[in-house]
């Protein structure tokens, strides 16, 4: 079965840099082969969304090729499937180069489905789906997202209020089964797809939030405001899911006029905090992890050493 290493970890915790360092190490003096990064991140994929999702700069892909990125453009839907299947083959070509793939990147349902396979769930009730439809359109889906809470609060936790499509799922699979759609998630999975190492970075909660608070002043310094206005320009504008993103959704609210260039960013750092509280909080529970702790000071050189030590890659 083929190996694929996981480097998994919050938001902002280093994994980009970490990787790269690991890459290099792996193609070193006396070994065979070397390693090919795969993104696992649900925003990198689109096109021209580049400062806000931390998309590896053209220099660092040029250094260790990277897969997984400006797959799509801003404007089109993804799914979860489509992901899967481009992963499938990069890492199929990966492997044909002789190198390891490392699978890079905090989206938990792209860990998981890559890893375990995707969630088929029941068949769609297309009445039921036509009504919540309708009411989504009425109401407006944070209605929706409040009801869903009710009834499955895991579901809610990582659904986003504007993601329609992901709410009205988790309603149909709960009206449909009687079971909320995040308990029939956990069943799923039991058989790897891959020979899966899974390695967690994690930093000290100050560390890291101090890297999310100056990584989103960064992003509003290099531009982020000129990248929203122009792919909300673009004739496609962005798709509900680019739209949904930490960054883009702060920032498209400034340009509405709601808050100012300042409060954008505010927001984004807190958005962008519980979004790593909510990965930790679902990785914690992954099985089979190995964990690894980063002092503030540590380089992603010295992370990547001990990697190679520590999993013998």
């Amino acid at each position: 079965m083929q190996r694929v290493v996981f480097i998994m970890g919050p938001t902002a915790c280093g994994k980009g840099a970490v990787s790269r360092a690991l890459a290099k190490r792996l193609a070193g003096p006396g070994r065979d082969g070397g390693a090919q990064i795969l993104s696992v991140d649900s925003m990198k994929v689109y096109r021209r969304m580049d400062i806000g999702t931390a998309k590896p700069s053209a220099e660092a892909q040029a250094q260790v090729p990277h897969h997984g990125i400006d797959l799509v453009e801003p404007g089109a839907h993804f799914s979860v499937a489509e992901y899967v299947e481009h992963a499938d083959a990069a890492i199929k070509r990966i492997a044909a180069a002789g190198d390891v793939p490392l699978a890079v990147g905090g989206t938990n349902l792209y860990i998981k489905a890559l890893s375990e396979g995707l969630f088929p769930g029941p068949s769609a009730e297309p009445e039921l789906r036509a009504a919540l439809r309708r009411r989504a359109r009425i109401e407006g889906s944070d209605v929706l997202h409040a009801e869903l809470a009710q009834v499955d609060a895991a579901a809610a936790e990582r659904i986003h209020p504007n993601d329609e499509k992901r709410i009205l799922r988790a309603l149909e699979v709960y009206r449909t089964t009687g079971r909320p759609i995040s308990e029939l998630q956990r069943q799923w999975g039991r058989v790897r797809r891959y020979d899966c190492v899974f390695i967690g970075l994690r930093r000290e909660r100050a560390d890291l939030h101090g890297r999310i608070n100056r990584r989103a002043e960064h992003m509003v310094d290099s531009g982020l405001r000129d990248e929203v206005a122009a792919l909300l320009d673009e004739p496609a504008g962005l798709a509900p899911q680019a739209a949904q993103a930490v960054g883009y959704a702060e920032m498209i609210d400034h340009l509405r006029g709601w808050f100012s260039l300042d409060a954008a960013c505010e927001r984004i750092k807190i958005h962008t905090r519980r979004l790593a509280k909510r990965q930790r909080t679902w990785q914690r529970r992954w099985r089979d992890m190995t964990w690894l702790n980063i002092r503030q000071d540590e380089t992603p050189d010295a992370v990547a050493q001990r990697i190679v030590k520590r999993m013998a890659l």
